[in-house]
């Protein structure tokens, strides 16, 4: 079965670091997942079988090459296991909202095979930008063979 993320939901961190889970979201990214540092100042969050997806594809990159170390560095250190608890909920570290600059409001949006976490400030500046953008974008893309 392939899991597809769609939607964007609008929750709030509470004063524990803990935020819901899109019920949609729940039963595909299983009990436990993985999130870690994203790009664009998001976190990405994996099901265990798309992590393994990444984990083996990033292991055949380069250790010769500065990028690759880099980059593998970047997003495995910041990786964490969570959990869903009775509510629905995760506790997201510290450091990783940090990163993410959550304070209070988030953005949670399904990206095809993760989703992504966003401080709600950073998601509408980044959101207004792309859909700017979107045509230039749609243009350039296309040949990627999409």
């Amino acid at each position: 079965m392939i899991t597809v993320f769609l939607g964007e939901y609008q929750h709030s961190i509470d004063d524990k670091g803990r935020v819901i889970i899109p019920a949609k979201f729940r039963d595909s990214l299983g009990r436990k997942f993985i999130v870690t540092r994203g790009l664009d100042n998001c976190l990405f969050v994996y099901p265990e079988n798309e992590w393994a997806i990444m984990e083996e594809k990033l292991k055949k990159l380069p250790l010769t090459k500065g990028d690759a170390r880099a980059f593998v560095r970047f997003l495995f250190s910041g990786a964490t296991e969570c959990e869903l608890d009775k509510q629905g909920r995760i506790l997201i570290p510290q450091n990783l909202r940090e990163f993410a600059q959550i304070n209070k409001d988030c953005v949670i949006i399904g990206v095809s095979n993760r989703v992504e976490i966003w401080s709600k400030e950073n998601w509408e500046k980044y959101s207004l930008d792309a859909e700017q953008s979107f045509d230039e974008i749609a243009e350039k893309i296309v040949d990627f063979d999409i």
